[in-house]
């Protein structure tokens, strides 16, 4: 892949994450000071090469869970000190006295922020909180959709106990989540330790058109401080 064809896509995903509707060569051509012919023919190649489809008719693309990957790996995540950082911190450390309740109250601030759903393992058990923030999404219209996700949340507690994700951040983007493979969502979580287990887990789980700069910076982050207070 190119330069100018990874900046396609960085633009293709982040414009399909605010507008929910597939993005066309016109506006990508306004973006880059480009001819629409331009940005067509290269967006015939990022389809070729599978990171990018055209649903149906449209005549725009959207982009699949390789061409999701891809733009993952890209990015470079540092600390950020932004108002909603703040506001988890205070809530976290407001409840520093309840584990349970400091991570619920991050959970939350979580849902607040990303609009995702949001989870927590809380000792042994799972804490889920925005279900209808998730089912609101245009992806999950559909009720077979709907049964789909609903069958993951029932597998993920016992799957997050069993494979016990080791890296700091983790994100398992559409079909590269081993439960609910057809699903059309992405897991975010961060693994950290607190008093109820080394292996505590804080997340969220929305579409797979969501803004993962933002909401992979705030799930780390989110984990990082629930650590470090607790």
């Amino acid at each position: 892949m190119t330069e100018r064809q990874a900046k396609i896509l960085a633009a293709i995903i982040e414009q399909y994450a605010e507008l929910a509707t597939p993005v066309g060569s016109v506006l990508l051509a306004k973006l880059f000071d480009a001819s629409s012919a331009t940005i067509r023919a290269e967006m015939v190649k990022l389809e070729e090469m599978g990171y990018i489809t055209q649903p149906h008719t449209s005549a725009g693309r959207i982009p699949t869970d390789k061409g999701y990957r891809t733009y993952v790996n890209s990015l470079t995540l540092g600390h950020t000190e932004d108002r909603s950082n703040r506001v988890i911190e205070a809530r976290i450390t407001s409840n520093v006295a309840r584990t349970d309740q400091a991570i619920r109250q991050a959970v939350d601030s979580l849902v607040e922020l990303t609009h995702n759903l949001g989870l927590a393992t809380i000792g042994d058990q799972l804490y889920l909180s925005g279900i209808g923030n998730l089912f609101s999404q245009p992806e999950f219209i559909s009720g077979e959709n709907v049964r789909n996700v609903a069958r993951l949340l029932d597998n993920l507690e016992p799957w997050l106990r069993e494979t016990a994700p080791n890296q700091p951040l983790n994100v398992f983007i559409g079909s590269e989540n081993p439960i609910g493979r057809d699903t059309g969502v992405s897991l975010i979580i961060s693994r950290f330790r607190s008093p109820l287990s080394d292996n505590s887990y804080i997340g969220t789980l929305g579409p797979t058109r969501q803004s993962y700069s933002r909401v992979m910076s705030l799930v780390g982050e989110t984990g990082k401080m629930l650590e470090r207070i607790l």
